[in-house]
C-alpha cells in the first residue's frame, strides 16, 4: 500500500447524497480476486448508457475531470452493502482522497485499509469547494495528512479529523498484512519458542 502524506491533485465533483456501494461498483463486476481492474467499472450504471455508450451527462465523463485524483461527493457517501471492491474501484480509477460531509462507517474503514483517504468536512466547506471547482478551470486541492488540512491555491483551508491509528497506517503505507509483518521479528521469535515447547512436550 502506498503511503499517503501530502497529495495535490485535480478535483472532480459528484454532488449527490447517499451514493451507495452498488453504484460505486455494481454487483455484476464482483468476480475478480485481485484488487486491480475494477476502475473501468466504477459508477458503471451512471457512466454508461444502457447500450454501453458513454453518458455525457455524468460528471466524471466531463473532459475537465480527466485525471482527477480527489473526489468531492455528497453526504453519506459509500452507504449500502459492505464491499471492499468499492474503494478498490475508486483507487484503481485514480482517486487518492474523497471529500464529503459524511461517510458510511464500514466504507470509510475499507478505504483507509486500502490507502484511500476519506475526509469529512462540514457541508458548508464542501459546498464552497464545489463552488470553487465550478468556477476555476483545472481546480486542485492539497490534502495534507501530516497536518490534517485541506487547502487550495486561493486561500481555502479547512482541518479534518482522523483516528491516530488510521492516520499512522496511511502515513506509513501499512494495510492489515503490512501492519502484521512489521512485527515479523517478534512473530518469528514466538514461533521459534513455540516449536521448542511443542518438541519438549
Amino acid at each position: 500500500m502506498n503511503p499517503f502524506r501530502i497529495h495535490t491533485g485535480l478535483v472532480a465533483v459528484l454532488d449527490r447524497p447517499n451514493v451507495d456501494t452498488d453504484q460505486i461498483i455494481p454487483k455484476q463486476f464482483l468476480k475478480r480476486v485481485e484488487r486491480t481492474g475494477f476502475g473501468q467499472f466504477l459508477f458503471y450504471d451512471w457512466r454508461f448508457t444502457s447500450d454501453g455508450e458513454t453518458d455525457p451527462s455524468f460528471p466524471l465523463n466531463d473532459p475537465r475531470y480527466r485525471g482527477a485524483s480527489i473526489l468531492i461527493a455528497g453526504k453519506n457517501f459509500g452507504c449500502g452493502s459492505s464491499r471492499e471492491h468499492a474503494p478498490w474501484a475508486l483507487a484503481d480509477f485514480g482517486f487518492r482522497a474523497i471529500v464529503a460531509p459524511s461517510f458510511a462507517d464500514i466504507f470509510a474503514n475499507n478505504c483507509m485499509k486500502n490507502g484511500l483517504l476519506p475526509l469529512a468536512l462540514t457541508e458548508a466547506e464542501v459546498g464552497e469547494l464545489i463552488r470553487r471547482s465550478s468556477e476555476v478551470e483545472s481546480y486542485q486541492l492539497t490534502v495534507d495528512l501530516e497536518k490534517q488540512s485541506v487547502t487550495d491555491a486561493a486561500g481555502f483551508s479547512a482541518p479534518f479529523r482522523i483516528g491516530d491509528f488510521q492516520r499512522y497506517c496511511l502515513l506509513e503505507g501499512l494495510d492489515d498484512i503490512g501492519l502484521t509483518l512489521s512485527h515479523e521479528p517478534e512473530i518469528t521469535a514466538y514461533e521459534n519458542q513455540r516449536s521448542a515447547w511443542i518438541t519438549s512436550a
